[in-house]
């Protein structure tokens, strides 16, 4: 089983890690969630609790995650994903409907367009380059300006310079892992399965997303039954740490708009 976490109590909801992330980084939202929801988080296989070097396809990752929550006899949960596990979310509710009970896509799309596969493809030989001279430095350094706007770089200068240091530390296993996630988006395309997706969903998007792009969370929203559109101005891809209190708003008034109607 992979490594996860559960706190608070409540209906279960399973907190879902963009690709570079672990589940520590969901903290600030986490806590919040947990007054009212038993909260879930996991280490994709691949990330850093749970090494090694994963199949490179979302399937797998959903079959992951169906094994976490049988072997905690959870049926049915509320998921919340950010970036891959957004589209890890997304496969999961078009293909185990019974399974979710909503669906909170963060920064997310429906399919991997001519730019994002570029940049997947460069990232992935960064990983392998990584894993080979044992310095992660240069996968930080490609990925930070189109995860984060330029004021939060400037603000979090000395925490992100922290980061920097983590990532030239960091074993070889752990980018042989990220190369086999990013392989998993490298070439996805969900969109023949999005209106199968039956559960409540809400689809937020950053307004200055350049990995997602605005335009990509609006096709996305569009593309599933009755899905919601929330946009948060002013952030970028990292949209969970640069705005987190904004973005734990929007989740929790979601959520409870399920719960005044259930």
């Amino acid at each position: 089983m992979i490594a996860h976490r559960i706190n608070g109590q409540g209906e279960p909801l399973l907190l879902l890690n963009g690709g570079m992330m672990t589940m520590a980084g969901w903290q600030p939202i986490a806590e919040p969630l947990e007054a009212s929801f038993q909260v879930i988080r996991c280490d994709f296989r691949g990330q850093l609790l749970s090494p090694g070097e994963p199949e490179p396809s979302l399937g797998a990752h959903v079959r992951d995650v169906l094994e976490v929550l049988d072997g905690l006899g959870i049926e049915r949960v509320h998921v919340v994903g950010a970036s891959f596990g957004a589209e890890v979310g997304l496969l999961l509710a078009a293909l185990h409907p019974g399974r979710v009970r909503s669906l909170s896509a963060v920064t997310a799309g429906g399919k991997a367009t001519d730019e994002l596969r570029a940049a997947f493809g460069e990232m992935r030989r960064e990983c392998r380059k990584a894993a080979e001279t044992r310095d992660g430095s240069p996968v930080f350094d490609m990925s930070i300006p189109g995860m984060y706007t330029e004021a939060y770089r400037e603000a979090r200068r000395e925490a992100l310079a922290q980061q920097r240091a983590w990532f030239s530390a960091f074993p070889a296993i752990w980018f042989q892992g990220l190369d086999r996630i990013v392989a998993a988006v490298e070439d996805f395309d969900l969109t023949p399965v999005l209106p199968r997706i039956q559960c409540p969903v809400l689809v937020v998007a950053a307004e200055e997303d350049k990995t997602f792009p605005l335009e990509e969370g609006r096709a996305l929203a569009a593309a599933i039954p009755g899905a919601r559109l929330e946009v948060v101005p002013a952030v970028g891809h990292g949209l969970i740490l640069e705005k987190s209190e904004r973005l734990t708003e929007i989740l929790l008034g979601f959520l409870g708009t399920l719960r005044s109607t259930s």
